[in-house]
C-alpha cells in the first residue's frame, strides 16, 4: 500500500476449478464470474482451458481495492493484466503481490451502477 493512494475494500474474487460454464461470459478473458448472493461482495469466476488471464487469477483468491488514484497505485508495481476499462467508466490494473493477485479499481460509478453493468454484461470486456 502507497501513503499517497487511498484504498477501499471493493469486491473478494475466488476463482473455481469445477468445469462448470454458469455467469456472465466473458469471452476476451475466458471467464464465467457469478455473484455471490450473500451480504458480503463475493465473486466466483470459472475459466476456459484457453482464458489469456496470468495464471494467478486462475488459481489464487484475489482482492480488489478501489482506488483514488489507478495511476499512483500500480507505479513500480508487476502488473499481470491492463490497465484497462472492461466495463465502462471502470478503469482496473491487477498487480501481483508477492504472489497474490490484488485488483486495484478507479470508477465514479456506485456500487449499484457497478454491479448492474458486470451483471448484465455491459462493457468492452463483453463486447466480441
Amino acid at each position: 500500500m502507497k501513503d499517497t493512494v487511498k484504498y477501499e475494500f471493493h469486491h473478494f474474487g475466488i476463482p473455481l476449478q469445477d468445469g462448470k460454464e454458469e455467469g456472465v461470459f466473458s469471452e476476451k478473458a475466458g471467464m464465467y464470474t457469478v455473484d455471490n448472493p450473500g451480504k458480503f461482495r463475493v465473486q466466483w469466476h470459472r475459466f476456459t482451458d484457453n482464458s489469456p488471464l496470468h495464471p494467478l487469477l486462475k488459481t489464487v483468491p484475489h482482492v480488489a481495492f478501489k482506488v483514488d488514484n489507478l495511476e499512483d497505485a500500480i507505479r513500480g508495481e508487476e502488473i499481470i493484466l491492463g490497465p484497462y476499462e472492461p466495463i465502462d467508466d471502470y478503469f482496473v490494473a491487477v498487480i501481483n503481490d508477492c504472489g497474490v493477485p490484488i485488483e486495484l479499481i478507479q470508477t465514479t460509478l456506485s456500487d449499484d451502477e457497478l454491479w448492474g453493468r458486470a451483471r448484465t454484461g455491459q462493457g468492452s470486456l463483453y463486447r466480441k
